[in-house]
């Protein structure tokens, strides 16, 4: 968007903190998001909570029918506390009422602030042997999307001719983003995905050491680099005071992820000339799109982040 060198999704309003569900402000920030011309909107996914968050993949189906050229990603559902038949049924659902314009986003959960580990047993799952049901409800999904009549063998799903339409009006299907730390989860986003996004929950030198690693797993894989999205979800405040700014994201960030610490780890905030310096850290380690995420004024960010920050960078 604008004259950046790189595009930018931004998060839309889906937490809600210290105020009702707001829909005239989920539909105006998407309007207002389209105008402005950034590249997508993205929603994230906390099924339990002690605050207001919209599911993501319905959320994102409003955002379809609002919006014409905004991409609408997910980063990320946590596929293990989902059915992959039903979830690549709403998935290709949503691809057709957005008339191609979905990213899945996916990933195992664990390992950061705010993650769904120990849900599974909640919604009914063992834990046990959870990468390789990861996994699988990938191979699964991806069976659904391309195969007329799927088959798939594996060690919790297995099936022969089973049809599943529409099929996604992406092909093969919807680009799939991968959320992983560890080098295995890595490698597996390189092996199984089209791209990779850094968490939100991570600071900028986490990100630089794992878009290294992905870089080089690439190239081990003898994929083309061009061919493969690496990201990073920022958690921003553009604000010359920036004490206001601090305050305001530690507060959000002690009841998001329980922690207000964590804002000052992973957060880039202050100036606008700050706040670019910061974000050119990221593009410099290897970001070929941003996801920036506000967490307070919505509105206001979305039109101070296209004027001031995204041509800058």
């Amino acid at each position: 968007m604008g004259s950046g060198a790189i595009p930018c999704g931004i998060e839309m309003p889906q937490v809600f903190i210290d105020t009702p569900v707001d829909i005239p402000l989920i539909r105006d920030f998407l309007t207002k998001a389209e105008m402005l011309g950034y590249d997508g909107v993205w929603v994230q996914e906390q099924i339990l909570s002690d605050f207001p968050v919209l599911e993501s993949v319905s959320l994102l189906n409003y955002a379809a029918a609002l919006t014409s050229r905004l991409r609408l990603g997910t980063s990320v559902l946590l596929a293990n506390l989902r059915n992959p038949l039903q979830l690549a049924k709403s998935l290709s659902t949503l691809d057709h009422l957005s008339q191609g314009r979905l990213t899945v986003g996916i990933g195992l959960g664990g390992g950061r602030a705010g993650s769904a580990t120990g849900e599974e047993s909640i919604f009914g799952y063992s834990s046990e042997h959870r990468v390789r049901r990861f996994v699988e409800g990938i191979e699964v999904m991806k069976a659904l999307w391309t195969e007329p009549a799927a088959k798939y063998q594996g060690s919790f799903w297995r099936f022969n001719d089973v049809p599943m339409e529409p099929k996604p009006v992406q092909k093969p299907h919807p680009p799939i983003w991968f959320g992983a730390h560890r080098e295995v989860a890595l490698r597996r986003a390189v092996k199984y995905g089209d791209g990779w996004m850094g968490a939100g929950s991570s600071p900028t030198a986490t990100f630089l050491k794992e878009s290294g690693l992905v870089r080089r797993f690439l190239e081990q894989a003898g994929r083309d680099p061009a061919t493969f999205s690496i990201s990073k979800r920022v958690y921003i405040a553009v604000d010359n005071d920036r004490e206001r700014a601090e305050r305001r994201l530690c507060r959000w960030f002690s009841v998001r992820y329980k922690s207000s610490d964590l804002a000052r780890r992973v957060s880039v905030w202050g100036s606008p000339e700050a706040c670019v310096d910061r974000l050119k850290e990221i593009i410099n380690g290897g970001a070929k799109h941003l996801l920036l995420n506000p967490v307070f004024d919505e509105m206001e960010h979305l039109e101070l982040l296209a004027r001031e920050i995204i041509p800058q960078l």
